[in-house]
């Protein structure tokens, strides 16, 4: 079983590599012509473009992020008629990455994406909805989610419990599936983002997303210029992977954390120092990414944001500069009923102990004291933000009660926070990880 990838360059798909899985060894090269040709445009930054062949027992690590999750996966395990685990991971992403985040594709699946649609020639020519449309899931938006079907139930591009539809907005600002409207109508790039269950709690969570996404710009961490907003029970989301431009669509190379680290699967837990570590290799400037992640692990902590998982945190290159993209996923993940917990913890890299205070992890990162110093003024700084959280919180919409749970938890942070000071001289590390 083979497929062929994609990549979106000067406005066009471009062929640029091919993966084999074969016997339970999956072996995967960059074609020739596209190594000689686009040696500064890789599938991964810890891919460089090379014309080795590469051979493991799992699929590359990039191309997890590709692999449908939650409501599309299970879509396509019934369309495909496969059971459930990692062994459907290579047929469901030749089957479902036709679309996905980011600026890769698979040829195969924009095959059978094609072939599905085929089969339902009243796709041709649907109308565009209006966002009250949506809301109320009314018989056109049913009938659009139905005949595109891989787009509607569940959309397989992208990741995530919740269910999720990618939409494009037009000129008119009507909203379409998005891998049906041609980029030269676009306007606009959403997730249609649902409550993950049907209960009371996952409304909350939903309801609070928007309202959480607002108090992060506030303490000015790096959010989308468009924030989400809520319609009914439908968080409308702009996408930060594309840029419509000049009547063009921009496809900005993303890959999560997980796919840097090179975890290859979904369940492995690499420690936040890890984390820490794979981001600096690849970002244009270590250390304010390095900075812009401690301040919203601050926040996870403070707000209890659980949902902290390798694919939740991501990188972009934008304008040739790399660095960790806006923020996502951020909401009261606390109160899911699926009690999700803290899945990324910072344990110190000798000992494998979690560290739970400020203090203790920047004492251990293996970082130049210069900087050291520099990251703990500014996050001491940053206390007397987290510190106003309750009245941010309240002026953009949190809920009450939420307001009130996390008192404890941001008074804790604050309390870290206001507590570093300059560390004295720590020998750094004879050979740190990173510079």
């Amino acid at each position: 079983m083979d497929c062929n990838l994609q990549i979106f360059l000067d406005d066009r798909w471009v062929d640029c590599a091919q993966i084999e899985l074969n016997g339970g060894l999956c072996q995967w090269n960059y074609l020739v012509m596209y190594a000689v040709e686009h040696t500064n445009a890789p599938l991964s930054l810890a891919e460089p473009v090379d014309i080795d062949i590469r051979a493991a027992r799992t699929m590359p690590a990039f191309l997890y992020d590709l692999v449908p999750q939650g409501a599309g996966r299970r879509f396509l395990l019934s369309e495909l008629k496969l059971s459930d685990g990692p062994n459907a991971d290579f047929a469901l992403v030749r089957a479902g990455a036709f679309n996905p985040i980011g600026r890769i594709r698979v040829a195969e699946a924009v095959g059978y994406f094609d072939t599905h649609v085929a089969r339902h020639p009243a796709t041709r020519g649907l109308p565009g909805l209006t966002i009250d449309e949506v809301v109320l899931r009314s018989a056109e938006f049913k009938e659009m989610m139905f005949l595109h079907g891989m787009l509607g139930t569940g959309t397989t591009g992208v990741q995530g419990a919740a269910p999720k539809y990618l939409l494009t907005r037009d000129r008119a600002g009507l909203l379409h599936g998005d891998a049906v409207l041609p980029d030269a109508d676009a306007a606009e790039h959403l997730i249609a983002k649902l409550p993950r269950g049907n209960s009371t709690a996952d409304d909350k969570v939903l309801r609070n997303e928007a309202a959480y996404m607002r108090v992060a710009a506030a303490l000015g961490i790096r959010t989308h210029t468009d924030l989400p907003t809520l319609h009914g029970d439908v968080l409308l989301i702009p996408r930060f992977d594309r840029i419509v431009r000049d009547g063009k669509v921009v496809r900005l190379h993303q890959e999560s954390v997980a796919s840097i680290l090179g975890l290859s699967g979904f369940e492995l837990r690499p420690s936040l120092f890890d984390v820490v570590v794979g981001i600096r290799k690849v970002v244009t400037d270590p250390a304010a990414e390095t900075l812009e992640f401690i301040k919203r692990d601050v926040l996870n902590l403070a707000l209890r944001n659980t949902d902290n998982h390798a694919r939740n945190t991501a990188v972009q290159r934008v304008d040739g500069q790399v660095r960790l993209t806006p923020l996502f996923d951020f909401a009261p993940m606390y109160l899911d009923p699926e009690l999700i917990p803290r899945a990324l913890r910072w344990y110190a890299p000798d000992s494998r102990i979690e560290l739970t205070d400020w203090a203790d992890v920047l004492a251990v990162l293996p970082i130049h004291e210069h900087e050291r110093r520099v990251l703990a003024q500014a996050l001491s700084r940053f206390a007397k933000q987290v510190e106003c959280l309750p009245d941010i919180m309240e002026a953009q919409g949190v809920d009450r009660d939420i307001i009130e749970f996390l008192t404890q938890s941001i008074d804790t942070q604050v309390r870290q926070l206001k507590a570093l000071q300059p560390p004295e001289t720590h020998h750094a590390p004879s050979d740190p990880t990173y510079p």
